[in-house]
C-alpha cells in the first residue's frame, strides 16, 4: 500500500537508519495483502480460461516477474530511504510528479470501484440468505461507498489496524471454501468451454502482473524501512513468489470445482454463514479505505491548497460511479491497462536510482526541477505505443506488461546515455 509514504514520519526526506526493520516483516505485509478478493476473482477467471496447470504456471512466472521488479524498487528505496513520491518527484520533476500522482489517484479510485462491487455482492448474498435486508446491487454500492468514505475520513486509524487482521483471514476463508468445494464436486483440471473471461497465456500473465504492479511501484513506501539490500531481496523472495501461486491454486481449484467466480455467493451457498460473509465484508471495507486514504494523500501532496477529505469524498463518488458502470465486468482489461501504465513509472525511477544518482543512502535528495521532459516523454511515449498495440493484439513478448517495461526501460536508458555523451 502506498499510504505510508505520504502519511508516515519522514515523508519529506530520508528515513533514519535506526527505524529500519528486517525484510521478512515487510514480506508478511505484502503477502497478506496479496490475498484479496480481486486477486481471487482474477485467479478464478484465469483458472476457468486456462485450466489449473497453466493457471498455476502463470502465477509462478508472474510471481517471479513481480519479485524481480519489487527487488529493484526495494533496493533503490533501501539505498535512498525515500518514499515513492520523492523518488517519482526527482525523476519526473515537481509538475511531472503531479501528473503521475493524478494518474495513480485515478487508479486507486478504479480499485475502489472494483472493491465496492464486492461490497454490493456481499450485501446481495446476505439478502438472499434471508437476513431481510432491502435493496439491490446498485443501492448497496451507493450505501457502501458513502459508509466507506465517511469511515475513511473519521476513523482511518482503526480501519488500518483492522486490515491487518481482516485481510489474512480472507486467506483462511478461501482455503476453507477450497476444501469444501473440492470435497463436494469433482474437479476437472482442464479449461472450460466458454469461460467468463477468455484469455491467452500472455494476457493472463499480463493481468496478474498488472493487478500487483501498483504495489511494486509503490514498494519504497514500505521497503525503505528494510535494514539492508540483502534483506530487501530476501523479503521480496518471501512475498510474491509464494503468495501469487498459492492464491492462484486456491482460486483456480474453487472455480474449476464449482464453475463460479463470485466468492460471496459461494460462501453463502456452502453454508459458511454470516461470520464468514462479515469477514469478507470487513476486508473489502478496510482495503477500500486504504485506497481512498492513499489517493487522498497523493492528491493532497499534488494540490496542497485543497484539504485531503475533499479528495476522499470525490474519490468515493468516482469509485462508486465506476462500480455502477460495471467496472467489475471489465476486470481483466482494467488489469492489462494497469500493466501498461504503471511499470514505466517504476522503470524510470529505478534507472535513475542506478544511473543518475547512484548510492545516495541517507542523503537529502537534490531539489527536483519543475518538470523533467525525458521521463515524461518516455512514459507518455510508451503508453502511446503499448496501449494501441495491446488493443490490436500486437506484442513483443506476448505479455503486454513486459512489453511496456522493456520499451520504457530501454528508451529511458538510451536517452540518458545520449544526454551523457552530448
Amino acid at each position: 500500500m502506498s499510504s505510508g509514504g505520504h502519511g508516515g514520519s519522514h515523508a519529506s526526506g530520508p528515513l533514519p537508519e535506526e527505524l529500519t526493520v528486517p525484510g521478512w516483516r515487510v514480506a508478511l505485509i505484502i503477502a497478506s495483502f496479496t490475498f484479496s478478493l480481486p486477486g481471487f476473482l482474477n485467479g478464478a477467471q484465469t483458472g476457468l480460461a486456462l485450466g489449473l496447470h497453466r493457471a498455476v504456471l502463470v502465477a509462478l512466472l508472474g510471481g517471479l516477474i513481480l519479485c524481480a521488479g519489487a527487488c529493484l524498487t526495494a533496493i533503490i528505496s533501501v539505498r535512498t530511504r525515500l518514499t515513492t513520491y520523492l523518488l517519482v518527484q526527482r525523476s519526473f520533476g515537481i509538475r511531472g510528479a503531479a501528473l503521475v500522482n493524478i494518474v495513480i489517484a485515478i487508479i486507486h479510485f478504479c480499485w475502489f470501484g472494483v472493491n465496492v462491487s464486492f461490497f454490493g455482492d456481499a450485501m446481495v448474498a446476505a439478502a438472499h440468505q434471508g437476513y431481510g435486508i432491502p435493496g439491490d446491487f446498485g443501492l448497496f454500492v451507493i450505501a457502501g461507498s458513502v459508509l466507506i468514505t465517511l469511515s475513511t475520513i473519521y476513523g482511518f486509524k482503526t480501519l488500518d489496524r483492522l486490515a491487518m487482521v481482516a485481510v489474512p483471514l480472507v486467506g483462511l476463508i478461501l482455503v476453507a471454501v477450497c476444501i469444501t468445494a473440492t470435497g463436494a464436486h469433482p474437479v476437472d483440471l482442464a479449461p472450460v468451454q466458454d469461460p467468463p473471461a477468455p484469455m491467452t497465456f500472455g494476457i493472463a500473465l499480463s493481468a496478474l502482473v498488472g493487478a500487483n504492479m501498483l504495489t511494486v511501484a509503490a514498494m519504497p513506501d514500505l521497503s525503505r524501512f528494510i535494514r539492508s539490500e540483502r534483506g530487501a531481496i530476501g523479503g521480496m523472495l518471501l512475498s510474491f513468489p509464494l503468495a501469487a501461486p498459492l492464491l492462484m491454486l486456491i482460486s483456480a481449484l474453487i472455480a474449476l470445482a464449482t464453475g463460479q467466480t463470485d466468492i460471496m455467493q459461494l460462501v453463502v451457498a456452502m453454508g459458511f454463514g454470516a461470520p464468514a460473509l462479515l469477514m469478507l465484508l470487513l476486508s473489502v471495507w478496510t482495503i477500500n479505505a486504504l485506497n481512498l486514504y492513499s489517493a487522498g494523500l497523493s492528491m493532497a501532496a499534488t494540490f496542497p491548497a485543497v484539504r485531503p477529505w475533499i479528495f476522499i469524498v470525490a474519490g468515493g463518488a468516482v469509485g462508486c460511479t465506476f462500480a455502477l458502470l460495471g467496472i467489475i465486468d471489465s476486470f481483466v482489461p482494467f488489469l492489462i491497462a494497469l500493466g501498461l501504465v504503471i511499470p514505466p513509472i517504476a522503470a524510470i525511477y529505478v534507472i535513475d536510482g542506478f544511473v543518475r544518482f547512484g548510492r545516495a543512502a541517507g542523503t537529502e535528495p537534490p531539489a527536483p526541477p519543475p518538470i523533467r521532459w525525458p521521463a515524461i516523454g518516455v512514459w507518455l511515449g510508451s503508453l502511446a505505443v503499448t496501449l494501441p498495440a495491446a488493443r490490436m493484439g500486437v506484442t513483443l513478448t506476448s505479455v503486454p506488461a513486459l512489453d511496456a517495461t522493456i520499451l520504457a526501460a530501454g528508451s529511458y536508458a538510451l536517452l540518458l546515455r545520449l544526454q551523457r555523451n552530448r
